[in-house]
């Protein structure tokens, strides 16, 4: 890979940025929010994995002693 000097990495690094597509403001307030709900959900599901698990594990404990 050829160097490139400091001012033509600049020009590049610009060149790139102004090809970016940036959402506007109500596209990232609805993606924060399924982000929050989908965590919301992802946590419900394992609190309940969770606690099916522990309830065997405590079973199988209860077998032993």
């Amino acid at each position: 890979m050829a160097k490139v000097n400091p001012g033509e990495f600049i020009r590049q690094v610009r060149a790139e940025t102004s090809k970016v597509v940036w959402p506007t403001r109500q596209e990232t307030i609805q993606t924060g929010i399924m982000v929050m709900i989908m965590t919301a959900v992802l946590a419900v599901f394992f609190l309940g994995v969770d606690s099916f698990f522990n309830m065997i594990v405590r079973f199988l404990i209860g077998l032993v002693s």
